[in-house]
């Protein structure tokens, strides 16, 4: 079976990419800026806040300077948590995972989501006490397809198994284009989820196992899954 497991957050555990669509909106509208659900569902889902901004400033033609989009990373942090606190609505069999993953590891979140959107999260599944770390958008200099925050949760890992653990033996579950070859690039197993693109697209990154939802990744096809990747 597999040693850990390196979660992603948004798209995976919790359905909150329109919630992000909207505080997105909030923050850029008073700049001029109206970024549409087609835009955002193309171009900016799998950034972290960071790289989202400088993307849509520069496609904008606005002036891209690091105090300019941390102030818009501030700015939609009370946006994102007045709406989600109104309710986040979990993936099915989200909860039942990590608590299976934790019955064979540690679980972690590797996310570009900030710290503290993820705790709400986590304590709306009810699985906060099974999570060991996470590696949120802030603790990282570069986001997602660049494989930084999931190399920070290996060397995480094998601080507290104590053991150099092979890449292969810690399970990644993704659903974006840019997580999936984050995890990659980093070595590690990683599952698909058609959460947010279709199976077509999400091949094309090979992942080792691709599913249409969470509830597929029972004990036994994890455990196959971990078989053939020894």
């Amino acid at each position: 079976m597999f040693a850990a497991t390196l979660l992603d957050y948004n798209g995976v555990l919790i359905d909150d990419e329109r919630v992000h669509l909207a505080a997105f909106q909030d923050t850029l509208r008073p700049l001029g800026i109206e970024l549409t659900e087609e835009a955002y569902w193309e171009r900016y889902l799998g950034f972290d806040d960071v790289g989202a901004f400088e993307a849509v400033l520069a496609e904008h033609g606005q002036a891209v300077t690091p105090a300019r989009v941390q102030e818009l990373v501030r700015t939609k942090v009370p946006h994102y948590l007045a709406r989600a606190a109104a309710g986040l609505e979990p993936f099915e069999g989200a909860a039942a995972l990590v608590r299976r993953c934790a019955g064979f590891g540690p679980v972690a979140v590797v996310s570009g989501a900030l710290e503290a959107e993820i705790h709400l999260g986590l304590q709306a599944l009810q699985v906060a006490e099974l999570v060991r770390f996470i590696i949120p958008a802030e603790a990282t200099g570069r986001s997602k397809p660049d494989p930084e925050g999931y190399l920070m949760g290996l060397a995480r890992l094998r601080e507290i198994l104590h053991t150099d653990i092979d890449p292969r033996e810690v399970l990644v579950v993704e659903d974006s284009l840019s997580g999936v070859e984050a995890a990659k690039a980093a070595g590690l197993t990683c599952v698909a989820v058609t959460h947010s693109y279709p199976e077509q697209e999400l091949s094309s990154r090979e992942p080792d196992l691709i599913v249409s939802n969470l509830a597929e990744l029972s004990l036994e096809r994890l455990q196959a899954l971990a078989s053939s990747r020894q």
